[in-house]
């Protein structure tokens, strides 16, 4: 599964996107884990979304192979 990343995630992970193995993420809330256990700093964001098909998703949400992920990490602006 391809996982899209920006702004602070993507310089967390170092790169655009990241490939996850489709039988690790069965729910939004598992890939968050999987994510984090990759990549500790993620777990110092203050808030991570995830979207799934462009949508916001909850942790409980399932996932499939042909989803569109994407972390979304806090945005600040002025």
């Amino acid at each position: 599964m391809k996982v899209l990343t920006f702004g602070i995630t993507k310089d967390i992970i170092g790169s655009r996107s990241l490939e996850v193995p489709s039988n690790l993420a069965l729910t939004v809330g598992e890939l968050r884990q999987y994510v984090i256990s990759k990549y500790p700093k993620m777990e110092k964001l203050k808030s991570l979304a995830i979207a799934v098909n462009e949508e916001y998703a909850t942790d409980d949400k399932r996932l499939i192979e042909s989803d569109v992920v994407a972390l979304i990490p806090p945005v600040s602006g002025g």
